[in-house]
Order: C-alpha cells, then sequence, then structure tokens
C-alpha cells in the first residue's frame, strides 16, 4: 500500500491550492481515502472522506463550504480542493485510506457508504494507512 501526497506549498491568505494523494497497491474501490492534518502539538484532524464506488463524502465543520473531495474515474488521484485558505489551515496534510469490510454489502446503501467515510475521518486511529505529508502554509 502506498500514499503519496502532492500540492502542498505556500499560498496567500484567501488563495486556493489543489492537493493530490496518488494510491497503489490496493484495490481502492473497496477502500475509502481521506485527508487529514496536523499542526504542531495536536492529534490528526480528518477533514473530508471519499468513498471508493459512489464517491460518498464527508467534510469536518472546519473545512464544510470551502474544500471539496473529489477522485478521478480510475478512482486514483483522490483530491482536496482548498479555497478561502487562513492562517488557520496552516499544517501538514496528510492522505489515508481504510478498507471498507463487506463492501459489496456496504456499497448498496448510502447510508452505511456514508457509516464507512464517517469511520475514516472520525478520529485518528481511523485510518490503515498514511501518506507521507505535504506541508501547507498559509501567509497573511
Amino acid at each position: 500500500v502506498q500514499l503519496v501526497e502532492s500540492g502542498g506549498g505556500l499560498v496567500q491568505y484567501g488563495g486556493s491550492l489543489r492537493l493530490s494523494c496518488a494510491t497503489s497497491g490496493f484495490n481502492v474501490e473497496q477502500y475509502a481515502i481521506g485527508w487529514f492534518r496536523q499542526t504542531p502539538g495536536k492529534e490528526r484532524e480528518g477533514l473530508s472522506c471519499i468513498s471508493g464506488e459512489y464517491s460518498s463524502t464527508y467534510y469536518s465543520t472546519s473545512v464544510r463550504g470551502r474544500f471539496t473531495i473529489s477522485r478521478a474515474n480510475a478512482g486514483t488521484p483522490v483530491f482536496l480542493q482548498m479555497n478561502s485558505l487562513t492562517s488557520e489551515d496552516t499544517a501538514v496534510y496528510y492522505c489515508a485510506d481504510r478498507r471498507i469490510p463487506r463492501w459489496g454489502k456496504v456499497k448498496k446503501r448510502s447510508a452505511d457508504r456514508l457509516t464507512a467515510v464517517q469511520i475514516l475521518c472520525g478520529s485518528e486511529s481511523g485510518p490503515d494507512d498514511w501518506g507521507q505529508g505535504t506541508q501547507v502554509t498559509v501567509s497573511s
């Protein structure tokens, strides 16, 4: 399993960035993929997660309306479009994944797909695997 983030960097207040997470080594359709971020001294915060097939999505309250998660038709890469960035968005951003058990059954109900992505995004212990992280710095 490999997750590789790219697209981080320095951006001005109010600007935009798009992060990419390239995945390999597993059947991405049976996994939820998501984005977390971490600042010094704090736990990783789940921001947005997406299921494999059907692309059910979850957003935390801190980014809903500003960030958009999406994935290529092939399932990878997974993107995070970040708009209206502020200094509070400065952090290391991580891509993460979690296998969804019984996906053949889960994928048939939108409520179950949503639960699966919420489990990934819900805590630092949600993911099975992590990328190496990419730094995002918002200048004032």
